[in-house]
């Protein structure tokens, strides 16, 4: 497939336009990751105002004042539960201050991005009582729990059906905007042949693609062993796309460490998301990178032994500086 360049770097700037609107009026940046896109789904049909930032702050706030925690999840993922990640002691014991929408997206019946068609509204004091005893019994590394709607009818919680022929029409503050993104969405996949690409990082993937001249991998999910771009040639290609010099590396197994090492480069891009601008593309060999990585899990996990702890994920960083050192490294932009 040959990308259309100058259509497909038309709905990027249209994109743009969308993303300043929400910067301009409510200081919402980079709405298109970390699910704040869907929180936008949400407080439109609720009407109410985004609040900014994205993990540690609350999600929206009505015209009263009063905030809310949004959680959802959509019709086609595989996971049809409410994910807590990474929750604390301090984090539950200040849930009262808020209230919870547990909201489901039907992105299967409804065009997408798809439309909240029922939800649960939480009293934070509910959720904090029942977390704060739930979690007594995680053991999981990275203090992760799942709440499901039975839990929350358990609780005495009752789902709230929305007026899905208005939602559908994303009646509410963000009509157009919403309106405009789906559009740009079933453009974008036809031109790309990517599904879903504004709610996946495949969205900056191909902001980086665009430079280099390969084609993104359609696959979405993250398939272990899957790789991110090719060439014309058919070599592969692993992207790390971040808003800093600083690259992470997540869930690192010896399955994936041994995929890097079939991979052409390792491509290191700094993107200024809020702009959908790339600013920095570096590339480094898989077989420099590769043992760096290694050294230095097995670094993290030796300092957790030692300390009595232990490593909740298995991630590590590779920084400018890292890179520079390689042999192999390149700046391609």
């Amino acid at each position: 497939m040959k990308y259309d360049l100058i259509r497909i770097r038309k709905l990027i700037s249209d994109l743009k336009i969308i993303q300043d609107f929400f910067s301009k009026n409510f200081g919402v940046q980079d709405i298109f990751s970390n699910s704040k896109f869907y929180e936008i789904i949400i407080a439109n049909y609720f009407k109410h105002i985004p609040i900014p930032g994205h993990s540690g702050s609350r999600d929206a706030r009505d015209l009263a004042g009063n905030e809310y925690e949004y959680k959802h999840y959509k019709q086609t993922s595989s996971n049809h539960t409410w994910t807590f990640n990474d929750f604390s002691e301090n984090l539950i014991n200040h849930m009262h201050e808020y209230t919870f929408i547990f909201g489901h997206i039907d992105d299967e019946n409804y065009s997408y991005p798809g439309i909240i068609d029922w939800y649960y509204r939480v009293p934070g004091i509910i959720m904090e009582k029942y977390l704060s005893i739930a979690t007594e019994r995680i053991t999981n590394k990275r203090k992760m729990i799942n709440v499901s709607p039975g839990q929350l009818e358990s609780l005495g919680m009752k789902r709230e059906q929305t007026l899905t022929v208005n939602a559908s029409k994303y009646e509410g503050l963000f009509k157009a905007q919403l309106l405009r993104i789906s559009e740009i969405s079933e453009e974008l996949e036809k031109l790309t042949g990517v599904t879903k690409i504004l709610t996946s990082n495949k969205l900056y993937e191909l902001l980086v693609a665009l430079e280099l001249n390969h084609k993104v991998n359609p696959e979405n999910g993250g398939r272990e062993g899957a790789h991110d771009a090719e060439d014309d040639l058919g070599r592969t290609y692993e992207y790390k796309v971040y808003k800093n010099e600083n690259w992470n590396f997540q869930d690192i197994s010896d399955a994936v460490l041994n995929k890097y090492l079939l991979d052409e480069r390792i491509i290191l891009a700094l993107v200024d998301k809020e702009a959908l601008k790339v600013l920095k593309i570096y590339s480094v060999s898989p077989k420099d990178a590769v043992p760096v990585l290694k050294r230095k899990i097995m670094m993290k996990i030796e300092r957790a032994n030692r300390g009595g702890t232990e490593v909740r994920r298995l991630q590590t960083t590779l920084s400018l500086n890292e890179i520079r050192t390689m042999s192999s490294f390149q700046v391609l932009k």
